[in-house]
C-alpha cells in the first residue's frame, strides 16, 4: 500500500513540475476533414442512391505536456461509419458497419504566424455485414454478398502546417497485418482543409477540403474525397458543419473493399 501511495506522490509531482495534464479539454490536433477515417457524430446522405452513413464516435485527448510553445498529447480513437439504406415508412436497415478503434499522439508547435505537429494512430479497422444486408423472404444474402473477414491493423503518421486557417498535410500509412493479404503494404495520403470568416461572425467559417489516398491493393490507385460547406463554432473546437461532400474510388466499408464508389452527399456533423 505504501509503494502505491508513493506512486501517485510521484504522478502527482511529475504533473506540475513538466506541466502534465489529465484529461485536458478540446483535442490537440483536430480531425482532418475530409479523410474518411476520421472520428464524427452526424449523417452523410447520398444523393440519387437510397443510402446514407452514419457516424458514431469521438477521439479523445488523456493526457497532455505541455511547454511555452509546444502540447504533446497521447489520447485514444474509438468509432464506427455505418452503412444503411432508406425505405418506405422511416425504415433504416443497417447494411454495413466498420470498427475503427487505437491509439494516438499529437505534437504542436506554435509560432508566432503559423504552427506545425503531426498525429501518429496505431490502430485497428474491423468491418461485418448487418441484419439490413440480408433477406428474410428468401432466406439469402443480398445480391449473393456473403459475410467475409476484414480486419486492418496499422501505423499511421500525418505531420501538417497550418498558416492562418489553412492546413497542409501528408501521411504514410503502414498495414503490418491485414486479413485478406495485401500486396501493397504502404497507403501515401495527402490534402488540405481551409476555413474562412467572410461572414464577419465569429461563430460562421465556411470551409473546403479535399484528401487523397494513393492505395494500390485496388483498381482505383488515387482515392478522392472532398468537402464543402459551414461550419457553426470554431474551427479548432466544438460546433456543427453542414457540407457537400464527393468521394471517389474504392469503398470505405471494409465488407466492399474490393468495389468501386463515386457519389456525392449532404451532410450534417457535430465537432466535439
Amino acid at each position: 500500500m505504501k509503494k502505491i501511495f508513493v506512486l501517485l506522490y510521484f504522478i502527482y509531482s511529475i504533473s506540475f513540475s513538466q506541466n502534465l495534464e489529465f484529461f485536458p479539454k478540446g483535442l490537440n490536433i483536430q480531425p482532418f476533414t475530409a479523410n474518411v477515417l476520421e472520428p464524427r457524430l452526424g449523417f452523410a446522405f447520398k444523393n440519387n442512391v437510397k443510402e446514407l452513413r452514419l457516424d458514431i464516435g469521438n477521439s479523445v485527448d488523456l493526457i497532455s505536456l505541455n511547454t511555452k510553445n509546444s502540447n504533446f498529447t497521447f489520447g485514444a480513437d474509438l468509432f464506427t461509419w455505418t452503412l444503411l439504406r432508406q425505405e418506405e415508412n422511416f425504415h433504416f436497415p443497417v447494411e454495413a458497419v466498420d470498427y475503427f478503434f487505437g491509439i494516438n499522439f499529437g505534437y504542436k508547435e506554435v509560432k508566432k504566424y503559423y504552427d506545425y505537429g503531426f498525429r501518429l494512430r496505431i490502430s485497428h479497422i474491423s468491418a461485418h455485414l448487418v441484419d439490413g444486408n440480408y433477406d428474410k423472404n428468401k432466406m439469402q444474402w443480398i445480391n449473393n454478398n456473403l459475410p467475409r473477414v476484414y480486419s486492418r491493423e496499422f501505423v499511421e503518421l500525418m505531420p501538417y502546417i497550418k498558416i492562418d486557417f489553412l492546413r497542409l498535410y501528408g501521411g504514410l500509412t503502414y498495414l503490418f497485418h491485414t486479413d485478406p493479404l495485401v500486396n501493397n503494404k504502404f497507403v501515401y495520403q495527402f490534402g488540405l482543409d481551409y476555413y474562412r470568416n467572410d461572414l464577419r461572425s465569429s461563430l460562421i467559417f465556411p470551409f473546403i477540403a479535399a484528401d487523397f489516398k494513393i492505395d494500390q491493393n485496388g483498381s482505383k490507385i488515387l482515392n478522392q474525397s472532398y468537402h464543402v460547406g459551414i461550419k457553426f463554432g470554431n474551427p479548432d473546437s466544438k460546433g456543427v458543419k453542414l457540407y457537400f461532400s464527393y468521394l471517389n474510388g474504392m469503398s470505405i466499408h471494409g465488407e466492399f473493399y474490393d468495389l468501386e464508389e463515386s457519389y456525392t452527399s449532404l451532410g450534417i456533423n457535430i465537432d466535439f
